[in-house]
């Protein structure tokens, strides 16, 4: 806990705390946030266990454009038969690792607010609910492999999200730097909407123009990926990632005075909007080439997932400099 202290020379901020971890639970922390951490577990586990076994499952889909027509009817067959096991590994984790984003979409809906639950609905019913009649029919392409890979990247995302807000959260802040947070979380969460707000309706000039120019079958991976690309993840992950690597730099460095906290003022703003505007722009760019079919879905969530890590790891460096500065190198002895 951070105890604040005024005296003759001027307040100073004294922090005994223990080194603070992204993954540690605060002592204080409420039970109810205790099990919201282990559900999280379980539901990401599971996402990326059955993610694994899907994606290995896919394999004779990707290899079918180049096999020989002797060996079609065989591959075809296997075809078949791992979209149904594909599709009993996808269903729990659309069902139960998925439920948060179904529980938020609905909350969304009954506001009428488009938040960032809403999207990422969206387009894991873009790409399952198709997927499941093709493997129904007999016929058709399928995305378990995306829809399975976007829910588990996204709640890496999203766990590494509420790791950093619990761990944050838990602290008390010297008043400069949670005004700062506080303001900086306002921004996030406007850009973010707007984010939002525009990539949907990216997504549903995508699904027109493709309908339209090359029939439903060319438009739904099109607006699958641009669905994908509308999650918000870095951008929520701007400031609790920073705002933990300040805390850190607290912790290993009690007693800093008034200018000090100034100091790790500027660095949060710097560095939570370079990570905010950053990823931003990183998901701009990835808009024209998934508008014309060039992008994947599978590949649109693992671009997700690299601007999260990307975040985390903006976060970190800001850490290193604070809590770990560069030794200066005394000159050599002649």
């Amino acid at each position: 806990m951070i105890q604040i202290k005024d005296g003759p020379a001027g307040r100073r901020y004294d922090g005994a705390m223990s080194r603070p971890s992204i993954f540690s639970i605060p002592a204080g922390a409420a039970p109810a946030a205790r099990m919201a951490r282990r559900h999280a577990v379980a539901r990401l586990s599971l996402a990326w266990l059955a993610m694994m076994q899907v994606m290995m499952l896919a394999w004779p889909g990707y290899v079918r454009a180049g096999a020989s027509e002797q060996s079609l009817p065989t591959l075809d067959w296997a075809i078949v038969l791992m979209n149904h096991a594909s599709l009993a590994l996808a269903m729990p984790v659309v069902a139960y690792s998925a439920w948060p984003v179904w529980r938020g979409a609905w909350a969304d809906l009954r506001r009428g607010h488009v938040g960032m639950d809403l999207p990422v609905a969206l387009s894991i019913a873009a790409a399952f609910l198709p997927s499941l009649y093709a493997t129904v029919a007999g016929k058709g392409p399928v995305y378990f492999d995306s829809v399975t890979m976007f829910v588990a990247f996204l709640l890496t995302a999203r766990y590494l999200e509420l790791c950093a807000r619990l761990s944050s959260g838990a602290r008390r802040w010297p008043a400069p730097l949670e005004a700062e947070r506080q303001r900086l979380e306002r921004d996030a969460r406007r850009t973010a909407s707007l984010f939002v707000a525009a990539q949907l309706a990216l997504a549903a000039g995508a699904a027109i123009a493709w309908t339209w120019q090359a029939g439903p079958a060319q438009a739904m991976p099109v607006v699958v990926a641009m669905l994908v690309l509308s999650c918000p993840c870095a951008l929520s992950l701007s400031v609790p990632t920073v705002m933990l690597s300040l805390h850190a730099a607290m912790g290993r460095h009690p007693g800093m005075g008034p200018d000090q906290v100034e100091a790790l003022r500027a660095d949060a703003r710097r560095v939570a909007r370079t990570s905010l505007y950053g990823s931003l722009a990183w998901h701009l760019l990835m808009v024209p080439p998934a508008f014309l079919g060039w992008v994947a879905p599978s590949l649109a969530a693992a671009s997700m997932l690299v601007s999260s890590l990307a975040v985390a790891g903006n976060a970190w460096l800001l850490w290193r400099r604070r809590v770990e500065p560069r030794p200066v190198c005394a000159p050599a002895l002649r």
